[in-house]
């Protein structure tokens, strides 16, 4: 577990019921949200990628996390700068135990686990051009509201 200072909220699910990377994101995103962001996991920001954390800021800032539970989960990514064009800033989360000098510059790095996350290493801004930004804030808030409606009945068939 990430030594750090975070309130634990009761799990709902079992952490052996997450695979890895879920529970990195779990973790992340319960970091994330103390910090004033609002997260999304695995949300698909264009075809052929899929962010496995998008957080939206209180300023309006899109930080992309991308989860590594091991180094081939790492070795085996092949999209991740692809990533850099949907954000302000793009982060590596990783557990405590993972090689972190195999991890590139042009992130930052979260030390993460299922019960919250640290920052260890910032992150570069590269500021969204207006037009993406629009796009980005209307992927997120419509994969939102999909996401909260589907819980709330969950006979909807998906959109496509």
């Amino acid at each position: 577990m990430c030594s750090h200072n975070v309130h634990h909220v009761p799990m709902t699910e079992s952490p052996l019921s997450l695979a890895p990377g879920q529970l990195l994101a779990r973790g992340v995103c319960r970091h994330l949200r103390a910090l004033g962001f609002a997260c999304i996991e695995e949300l698909v920001p264009s075809r052929g990628l899929r962010v496995d954390v998008m957080a939206l800021g209180p300023k309006g800032e899109i930080w992309v996390v991308e989860c590594k539970s091991s180094r081939a989960d790492f070795t085996a990514d092949r999209k991740w700068r692809g990533y850099l064009d949907w954000c302000d800033r793009f982060f590596w989360a990783v557990g405590a135990d993972f090689p972190l000098d195999l991890l590139p510059d042009e992130g930052g790095v979260i030390l993460a686990d299922g019960y919250g996350a640290e920052l260890v290493r910032d992150a570069p801004e590269i500021r969204l051009a207006s037009a993406r930004r629009r796009v980005v804030t209307r992927t997120f808030a419509r994969h939102a509201a999909l996401r909260l409606q589907s819980l709330r009945d969950p006979r909807l068939s998906p959109l496509t």
